[in-house]
Formats: C-alpha cells, sequence, structure tokens
C-alpha cells in the first residue's frame, strides 16, 4: 500500500487520482462525483465520448493522466461507451476503462473485458462497488 492510497475501516479503499466520468446525465455526473469525491479522487466529468476523448488526450499531453475513465454505455446522441473505448484503446492501450450501465441485460455488459474494459459498475452507483473497483485497477501494475 502506498501512501497515496489508505485502508479505511476495513471497508473502503480510498486512493489519489483523477477519474474521468463520461454519462449524460447531470444526476448521474453529480452522484458519481461525490462518491469519487469522497473515495479520495478528483472527477473530471465528460457528457459524451467525444468529449472524453478530447479530455483523455488533454490530461495525456499534459502529463497527468487520468487514474481510470468510467463511461456509460449509451449516450443518446453522442458516442457512449462502447465506441469511445475503441477510440480510447488507439490513444493508450493502458486505459482503465470501467463500463458503466443501467442495462444489466446488455451483451456489452456480459463480456465487458472482450470490449476494452477492465471492469463494469452498474448503476445505480454503490459507494462499497466503486471502492472495490477502483482498489481493484489503481493496484494493477502496467504489464
Amino acid at each position: 500500500m502506498t501512501d497515496e492510497q489508505e485502508e479505511t475501516d476495513g471497508t473502503l479503499w480510498k486512493g489519489k487520482g483523477r477519474i474521468l466520468l463520461m454519462d449524460d446525465e447531470d444526476f448521474v455526473l453529480e452522484v458519481g462525483g461525490e462518491l469519487l469525491a469522497y473515495l479520495g479522487f478528483e472527477a473530471v466529468f465528460a457528457r459524451n465520448g467525444l468529449e472524453a476523448l478530447n479530455l483523455y488526450q488533454r490530461a495525456l499531453r499534459e502529463g497527468c493522466p487520468f487514474t481510470a475513465v468510467i463511461m456509460d454505455l449509451t449516450v443518446p446522441g453522442g458516442m457512449g461507451g462502447r465506441e469511445t473505448i475503441k477510440r480510447l484503446l488507439e490513444i493508450d492501450p493502458w486505459v482503465k476503462a470501467i463500463l458503466s450501465s443501467g442495462y444489466s441485460n446488455d451483451p456489452v455488459m456480459a463480456n465487458f473485458v472482450e470490449y476494452g474494459f477492465v471492469a463494469v459498475a452498474a448503476k445505480p452507483y454503490k459507494i462499497e462497488t466503486l471502492s472495490e473497483i477502483l482498489r481493484s485497477i489503481c493496484c494493477r501494475e502496467k504489464p
């Protein structure tokens, strides 16, 4: 465990870093941002895949990459997670992208690894689930 990360009361893991949260719903961005802040992360918001790609590329250029990306599967009228992950992987093959959706019956949710995601966070978000997902991917080394 590094000094940037700490184990709390045995149930929630807290870390540090920046998380890019992509969702078209303000409520999801607001609640997700609050949960991420509680877990020690700074949340940066994107409303669609194109905005997420631009923010991700800028963060890489500026030398302050995102710790992880949480992407909504479906963005009405915009680029959703399925399309965005393909482009993100071209930019950064080591991107730690978490798929997010309220639709658990979508085949992408069941086969998320095949699409390039490292985890799934079903909506509505639960802080315990986010904590565990972030712990598992933030402590993972790049190959």
